[in-house]
């Protein structure tokens, strides 16, 4: 990717771009002061450093910048948090990933507790925080156990875009997936029981609990959803509570992406 960084640059932009944290993570290190600068402990979030002169700490551990980042992929299991750390000592995804063969490492957005499947994992902060924001449009596929079976007026409702209390989620790509379909083990292992249906569905949005929501309004009640594909990957044949690197291909088209659909307005750094 093209380094696209002024000099200086915003001490966050620069702990995200080092592969630390993301941008919002790396201002909590600031705040929390675990960062030093030359030295000298920096809270203040509108610091700036230029990378070829300052050195920076986290922790007491130098960083710097880095194009050699980690990407991986978790088959998130049911009962674990989206998050790094839980205050409450519930299960974080934490425990799930190689945090100590690569520092740093964060998930690119977030699953329900009870959502299983892709969460995709980097140490790219830059990459992270654009793969999430709305001009992006990265589309997400979804499989969904649901109470009752869909029918085509269900279908259109969700194709042409439905109401939800925030406001009109954008259309979906949708379909009812055979019992056969090897998209519906994650979520009916034993098979559909009677009056349920599993249901494909593909989305942009990041919306809260979006496809809960979705096909809440359209009558059917989630039971197990399930994520397969974030942008370009696709989960595959990863066990439950299992990770693994992403190839080389995929790490190309993540990098194609992020720089293709750059949104065209960028916070200065």
């Amino acid at each position: 990717m093209t380094d696209e960084r002024i000099v200086p640059m915003r001490l966050q932009r620069f702990l995200a771009r080092a592969g630390v944290a993301s941008r919002r993570g790396s201002e909590n290190l600031m705040t929390a002061g675990r960062v030093c600068v030359n030295g000298a402990v920096v809270t203040e979030l509108g610091s700036k450093v230029d990378p070829l002169v300052d050195v920076v700490t986290v922790d007491g551990r130098e960083v710097h910048l880095s194009d050699g980042h980690a990407y991986l992929v978790l088959n998130k299991p049911t009962g674990y948090l989206s998050t790094m750390h839980d205050p409450l000592g519930r299960p974080c995804v934490e425990r799930l990933v190689p945090t100590k063969r690569y520092p740093g490492l964060f998930p690119v957005g977030r699953l329900d507790g009870d959502t299983t499947g892709l969460l995709l994992f980097t140490t790219n902060g830059d990459a992270g925080q654009r793969m999430l924001h709305p001009s992006m449009h990265v589309w997400k596929h979804y499989v969904a156990l649901v109470r009752g079976v869909p029918d085509k007026a269900d279908l259109e409702r969700l194709r042409t875009g439905v109401m939800l209390d925030d406001g009109r989620a954008q259309p979906a790509e949708v379909e009812l997936l055979s019992p056969s379909d090897p998209r519906v083990a994650p979520v009916a292992p034993e098979g559909i029981a009677h009056a349920h249906a599993v249901v494909g569905l593909r989305i942009h949005e990041g919306k809260k609990h979006q496809v809960k929501r979705m096909l809440k309004a359209v009558g059917h009640e989630v039971v197990r959803l399930h994520r397969d594909e974030f942008g370009p990957i696709s989960l595959g044949d990863v066990a439950s509570g299992c990770w693994r690197e992403l190839t080389e291909d995929e790490r190309r088209a993540i990098e194609r992406l992020v720089e293709n659909q750059m949104p065209k307005t960028r916070r200065k750094a």
